[in-house]
């Protein structure tokens, strides 16, 4: 049976970087990394919500897709809203896959640092219109608000396990990732 794995966390906080980990592990895995393909959409720097409400149903469409042939999904994504949650949960069980919520944690201090070091030494022009959009909403302070309200959500969501994450540890984060999705 296929999984759609939603890998949740703050901003920064390492998603991207352990799913590709993931798909390069497990061949024919699809990366939904939704923040991607936001940055098909014509306008998405101008308005990041915007996009992102046009994308979401493309993503949705791109998971169910993949799982529907048997491959597992991999979406790294911040989401906080039950809703939002459920809609991609509803992409897995309408293809009788496995959901599985993964979040990725570390303290809210140490996720706005390294929101504002993400992209360090790298040639990522997309690091930095993340970081302005970010700024432009509130900087710090949204990024504070965000992580609230995903610390919020995770108390009504009892199945999602959190996975605690230290800066620079990418390979130990990677090797807590697998222990969370070994069968049972």
């Amino acid at each position: 049976m296929a999984d759609l794995i939603l890998l949740n966390g703050p901003p920064g906080i390492g998603k991207s970087t352990l799913a590709r980990m993931f798909v390069d592990r497990h061949p024919g895995t699809l990366n939904l990394d939704v923040d991607q393909v936001r940055c098909l959409i014509g306008g998405w720097q101008e308005d990041f919500q915007a996009a992102g409400e046009i994308v979401r149903p493309v993503a949705f469409s791109m998971a169910v897709t993949h799982l529907a042939a048997g491959h597992n999904v991999i979406m790294p994504q911040f989401l906080d809203a039950d809703d939002e949650i459920a809609g991609f949960r509803s992409a897995a069980e309408e293809t009788g896959s496995g959901f599985r919520e993964i979040v990725i944690m570390d303290t809210k201090e140490n996720s706005v640092a390294r929101f504002e070091d993400r992209g360090a030494g790298e040639d990522v022009p997309w690091h930095g219109q993340i970081k302005a959009i970010v700024e432009q909403g509130g900087g710090s302070q949204l990024l504070e608000s965000m992580y609230d309200g995903l610390v919020g959500g995770l108390r009504k969501r009892q199945a999602a396990t959190v996975i605690h994450s230290t800066h620079g540890a990418i390979e130990e984060t990677y090797a807590k990732l697998i222990y969370a999705l070994a069968p049972e």
